[in-house]
């Protein structure tokens, strides 16, 4: 096996930080509108890597939303095709206060850069790319069938993307899914994610008038929207966190004691969530342990309540209309369709009087989880344990990576991850890092594991 590639990486990393920085220094925010051009920026800017790189047929594609780049190399006769999937966009950046340097202005502290999406995920974004030209520059060409597909809008949700892939199915056809929206765990102690839960997201209103009143006049005489949303948010728990929503659990499927165990390698990390973050104690169903709750069972959260004043001092009015903002992540076999047919009916019940409520922004996509025997997921073991010297576990992630069950339904293809993301990176919080160690390591990562899955299927 060639090892031109490693001496490629290591003389040419000064530029690939360049190019790291260059992208971190576009605001990508899919969320605002105000950020549109940005968002296509940064894709312009992939597309460009991406032919840089030595990559083919590198297009811009329109969603109807923010735009995908799709590249592809397509040489490897007779051998499989992997779909390398990421995103170039970002969540916003506030609160700015609490940041220590400009967020798209990246510095390098104590070997670590920090920017918004410096973990997640503009840093293994350029992962796969610096593989394939390393691998192109010294090789000549990839051991086997590459195409890339890096979207724009994962950080909401990637609403355009499943009407994209279902009408590209010839374009993105593949045997192999790699998200590179991921981590590996560290060099101590790696991993391979193995599973993701899905999300349902919407936004619920209330209504109870056509204007705020004086509240010195319709106080005691006209219901007030914010206490009538409280109300029915606080019917959805328990004071435990048990969700009260009839036939929410119905659902969900009982954990195998071998999948107990598996989740019990990782019991240390609500201990360092905790510390990291300043949250006093635990909190969630006393039945399950933290981290199976973290990563194996549904949530409901209210991620935003807003109505009424919010100014400076006070204003004595009785509000007139109240939002929120709520997700649920979902387990296996739970599903957006039927969470949403819960919770529309569960308000319902809890709406006692003469007022308007109703649900908009509804959206969701349903859980993840690799086989057990996939042959891919046991290379990438091997890879990660020769990169580092120490077993790989398996590891279930509590957040969402939409796509990935988009591709298993869409495509009919199984998706691993391969990132070099870190739990205490402070992804979507201010002052969010990444550590350069892992841009370098998983750079290698991503050769050996394209040539072991080439070596293996030829």
């Amino acid at each position: 096996m060639s090892e031109q590639w490693q001496t490629y990486l290591a003389e040419h990393q000064e530029r690939f930080l360049q190019d790291y920085f260059e992208l971190l220094h576009i605001p990508s925010i899919s969320a605002d509108p105000a950020y549109a051009k940005d968002v296509r920026a940064a894709a312009e800017w992939v597309g460009k890597r991406l032919e840089h790189a030595g990559i083919e047929h590198v297009k811009t594609l329109e969603t109807g939303g923010h735009p995908v780049i799709y590249g592809d190399w397509l040489h490897a006769d007779g051998l499989p095709t992997v779909l390398i999937y990421g995103h170039f966009d970002v969540q916003p950046a506030e609160p700015l206060e609490l940041w220590d340097s400009d967020p798209f202005e990246p510095v390098i502290n104590d070997g670590k850069v920090y920017a918004r999406a410096a973990s997640d995920m503009k840093g293994n974004l350029l992962l796969p790319i610096i593989a394939s030209e390393a691998l192109l520059n010294t090789d000549g060409a990839l051991p086997l069938n590459i195409k890339f597909l890096f979207e724009g809008e994962e950080e909401i949700g990637s609403r355009s993307l499943g009407n994209f892939i279902s009408t590209h199915k010839d374009l993105l056809a593949c045997d192999l899914v790699v998200s590179a929206d991921s981590g590996a765990g560290t060099e101590e102690d790696p991993s391979v994610g193995t599973g993701v839960r899905g999300v349902f997201s919407m936004q619920l209103n209330v209504k109870t008038a056509d204007m705020d009143m004086h509240s010195g006049m319709g106080g005691g005489i006209a219901p007030n929207a914010i206490h009538e949303l409280v109300r029915i948010l606080d019917s959805m728990r328990d004071e435990e966190g048990r969700i009260l929503v009839d036939g929410f659990y119905d659902q969900v499927r009982v954990l195998t004691e071998n999948e107990k165990k598996q989740i019990a390698d990782f019991d240390s990390f609500p201990e360092g969530l905790r510390e990291s973050t300043g949250f006093k104690e635990f909190f969630g169903e006393p039945e399950y342990t933290p981290m199976e709750r973290g990563v194996a069972r549904p949530t409901l959260e209210i991620n935003g309540i807003w109505g009424g004043y919010q100014g400076a001092g006070g204003k004595t009015v009785i509000p007139c209309d109240a939002h929120a903002k709520l997700t649920v992540r979902l387990v296996p076999d739970q599903t957006p369709e039927r969470i949403q047919e819960l919770l529309e009916d569960h308000i319902k019940r809890h709406t006692l009087r003469s007022v308007d409520v109703t649900v908009e922004d509804a959206h969701g996509t349903t859980p993840y989880r690799v086989p057990d025997d996939n042959p891919a997921l046991k290379i990438l073991e091997k890879v990660l344990s020769d990169i580092t010297g120490h077993p790989v576990k398996r590891q279930w992630s509590g957040g969402s990576v939409p796509v990935t069950s988009l591709f298993k339904s869409e495509l009919g293809a199984e998706s691993l991850s391969l990132g070099g993301s870190q739990d205490d990176e402070r992804a979507h919080a201010p002052n969010e890092f990444y550590r350069l160690s892992s841009f370098k390591r998983i750079q290698k990562a991503y050769c050996l594991f394209l040539q072991e899955l080439g070596h293996f299927y030829a």
